[in-house]
C-alpha cells in the first residue's frame, strides 16, 4: 500500500501541520497503514515514530521494524519514519509537530490513551493529541493478535502487507 505523494502547499503565514504517530509497530499492520493514509488528509506530514518500549518484549528488532515500515510505506515525501526512546512530546517538538496521532479501536483503548494524552498535555501545552477511530475493517486488528495468529499458522490475509506476513512466517519458523 503506497500513499499518494501530494505536494505541501504553504501560504506565507502557514506552517505545515505535522503529526507524530508513535507506536512499536511490532509488526506494522494494515490498520496502522490505514490510519496513516487517513491522517494525511488532515495533516501535511506524518512522522511515524517507532518507539523502544522496555516494558514490551518485541518479536522484531528496532532495525527490522524500521525496515518493514519503510518498505511498506515506500517513497512518500509526506511521511517520515524515525525511532525514539525518550519523551514523545520532546520528539514531537523536535519535528515541529502540532499533534500526536493515536488510533482508537474500542472504549478500552480510550481509557488508556486518555491518560497518556493528559500526561503529554501536562508536559507540553503546545502539542495536541488527536484520536482517530480505527476504520471498521481494521477494528479487531492489533500487532499482538497478528503475531498470535502467525505463531499458530493462521491466515494473515488482509491483516498485514505481504512482506510483513513473509517476515512473520520466517520469524515463527525459526522459533519452532
Amino acid at each position: 500500500m503506497q500513499s499518494p505523494n501530494h505536494q505541501i502547499t504553504k501560504s506565507p503565514n502557514h506552517s505545515p501541520r505535522i503529526a507524530v504517530y508513535p507506536g512499536t509497530f511490532d509488526p506494522v499492520t494494515n490498520g496502522h497503514l490505514d490510519l496513516v493514509d487517513r491522517a494525511l488528509k488532515l495533516f501535511d506530514k506524518v512522522v511515524i515514530a517507532i518507539g523502544i518500549n522496555p516494558v514490551k518484549e518485541s518479536l522484531f528488532t528496532l532495525e527490522e521494524r524500521l525496515e518493514m515500515v519503510r518498505e511498506t510505506i515506500g517513497t512518500n515525501g509526506r511521511v517520515e519514519i524515525t525511532s525514539f526512546d525518550g519523551l514523545l512530546v520532546d520528539l514531537a517538538a523536535k519535528h515541529g509537530a502540532c499533534a500526536i496521532l493515536r488510533g482508537l479501536r474500542a472504549v478500552s483503548d480510550f481509557d488508556y490513551e486518555l491518560q497518556r494524552a493528559l500526561m503529554n498535555r501536562k508536559l507540553s501545552r503546545d502539542i495536541e493529541t488527536v484520536f482517530l477511530m480505527t476504520g471498521f475493517r481494521w477494528i479487531y486488528i492489533s500487532s499482538t493478535i497478528v503475531k498470535e495468529a502467525a505463531r499458530f499458522g493462521g491466515s494473515l490475509e488482509g491483516l498485514v502487507p505481504p512482506l510483513v506476513e513473509e517476515r512473520l512466517r520466517k520469524a515463527f519458523r525459526n522459533v519452532q
